[in-house]
């Protein structure tokens, strides 16, 4: 195992997210929702099926992968995103040489702050490979026509000695697609529905008919591209724990320049950029508790304008259970303490209160938040840093199936986070709906806890209520229960123990004596 992957376990340990010793235990739990075949995978890979150059090339008709140093040279489409990812990695440097001016930091062990090597972004012996495909179609509430998402996922890998060794390294490329387009047809002419898009996954049918309905996908199809970039490593010091942080950009497809141009992260809060302006911070509260926007707030599919929101995220981890300064939420709230916020805070105990009182008087349901405190841990996890270091394997949720090792169905890396695991449930009920002609329910829990839907499928497991699931602390006699995490119990034989100072949150353990 690599040196940057046994970091990303023991992150993983810290965040209280559990690694099986068998991806394939997890295997049903994906069964028409995801691939993670490592066999499947690697035949899409090395037949150029799925290679990010046959699927982006003008012609469609690449039947070679690139490396990358050709990459983004090759691909006019995609020669913004190194240039984006440089400016990042400029003002981040800036900014942690202001807050540790003590610090060294750069490429290299002998580093206090090791960066990632923008190296391999221009490497002829690096290259992505297809490590996983992901149906998001419980996203079809961000644009139904496009019926919700189909994610494929690329891990950087350095190959060695001409092709017989094999490095992951921690940076992830995902090609995210729609998952039909709405003038597309089928073999008989007919359009392709979001019901018939649903049901080939669950089938289980052969690739071709997941992807883009059955022939090669055009630019109509073509959403963005996500990137998730392990930007640095910094071991404990006299100043600060054990850090790593990891870098997430967004670059939308432009279908007049055929570019891929830098845009802003769903939901990614801009927390400084608010807090430091008036307008802005009375604006954001507004929009936010005014009751129909509350409502999705509550059910997860909140879509946050974009003049509050940020151009990319650094995500630290481990960030623990504790409020601070790591979370992205953090000061925003009343009861938080941060610097240089003198009573500047967006939200007051009295602003949540008064807005669930008015959202409760119009008759809305709140499902999730019905505390301050659930507000709060909302407000974290609808953002993608908030997300991405809960429950996760360091910043990532997919690292994706490692089909370069020799045994990857035995690997001590699983493909995906406990949180994108606990996820499939409610993914796979989605696609149900939609297989059925129904209006799916698109809400969904906390990050920390899934959604079940009344299945008892994940039922005593570490997803749910099992060893290392999280719980609400109040249950365990601590206090009054919080009504936002009253149902997070533990299974029969663990009770739920402290895992941080001051958090309403636990996790489930063996009960001790």
């Amino acid at each position: 195992m690599s040196r940057a992957l046994r970091i990303l376990v023991a992150a993983a340990v810290l965040l209280g997210g559990t690694v099986s010793l068998f991806a394939a235990e997890n295997a049903p739990l994906t069964r028409g929702t995801a691939i993670i075949d490592p066999d499947l995978l690697r035949k899409l890979d090395q037949n150029d099926s799925l290679t990010i150059s046959r699927l982006l090339w003008p012609e469609r008709n690449a039947n070679f992968p690139l490396t990358t140093d050709l990459l983004f040279s090759s691909l006019s489409q995609l020669k913004e995103i190194p240039r984006a990812i440089d400016a990042e990695f400029d003002r981040y440097v800036i900014r942690q040489k202001a807050a540790y001016p003590t610090e060294t930091i750069g490429v290299g062990e002998g580093f206090d702050v090791q960066l990632f090597d923008r190296a391999n972004l221009k490497s002829r012996d690096t290259r992505f490979v297809l490590a996983g495909i992901v149906n998001r179609m419980d996203r079809a509430y961000v644009s139904e026509e496009a019926c919700g998402e189909i994610r494929l996922i690329y891990r950087l890998v350095r190959f060695e000695e001409g092709g017989k060794t094999a490095t992951r390294l921690p940076m992830t490329f995902n090609l995210v697609m729609k998952a039909r387009n709405a003038r597309q047809t089928d073999a008989s002419g007919k359009p392709v529905t979001c019901a018939e898009v649903a049901r080939r996954w669950l089938d289980n049918g052969d690739w071709q008919g997941l992807i883009g309905g059955g022939i090669s996908p055009s630019d109509a199809m073509l959403d963005r591209i996500e990137t998730n970039i392990q930007i640095s490593i910094a071991p404990k010091s006299a100043l600060h724990d054990f850090r790593s942080d990891y870098l997430l950009k967004v670059f939308k497809y432009n279908a007049a320049t055929k570019m891929f141009v830098e845009s802003t992260l769903e939901n990614q809060i801009d927390r400084d950029r608010i807090l430091a302006d008036d307008d802005l911070r009375r604006d954001f509260k507004a929009w936010l508790l005014a009751p129909e926007n509350l409502r999705e707030f509550d059910r997860g599919t909140v879509l946050i304008p974009e003049t509050f929101l940020a151009k990319a995220a650094v995500v630290p981890t481990p960030a623990g259970l504790d409020a601070s300064p790591l979370q992205p939420e953090f000061g925003m709230v009343q009861g938080e303490d941060r610097d240089n916020n003198k009573g500047e805070r967006v939200f007051t105990d009295n602003d949540v209160v008064g807005a669930l009182k008015q959202a409760a008087a119009r008759g809305i349901d709140m499902q999730n938040i019905r505390s301050i405190a659930g507000f709060q841990r909302r407000l974290n996890d609808v953002t993608c840093a908030g997300c991405h270091q809960t429950r996760g394997i360091g910043g990532f949720h997919f690292p994706g199936v490692d089909w370069l090792a020799d045994k990857p169905s035995n690997s001590t890396i699983v493909p995906a986070s406990p949180h994108f695991f606990g996820d499939q449930v409610r993914r796979r009920d989605i696609l149900t709906a939609f297989a059925a002609g129904k209006r799916p329910d698109f809400s969904r829990g906390f990050a920390s806890r899934p959604q079940t839907r009344g299945s008892g499928e994940l039922a005593g497991t570490e997803y749910q209520d099992g060893w290392g699931a999280h719980c609400s602390l109040q249950n365990a006699g601590s206090g009054a229960p919080d009504k936002s995490f009253t149902s997070w119990s533990c299974a029969k034989g663990l009770t739920c123990q402290a895992a941080a100072a001051s958090s309403r949150i636990g996790m489930c353990f063996i009960k001790t004596r």
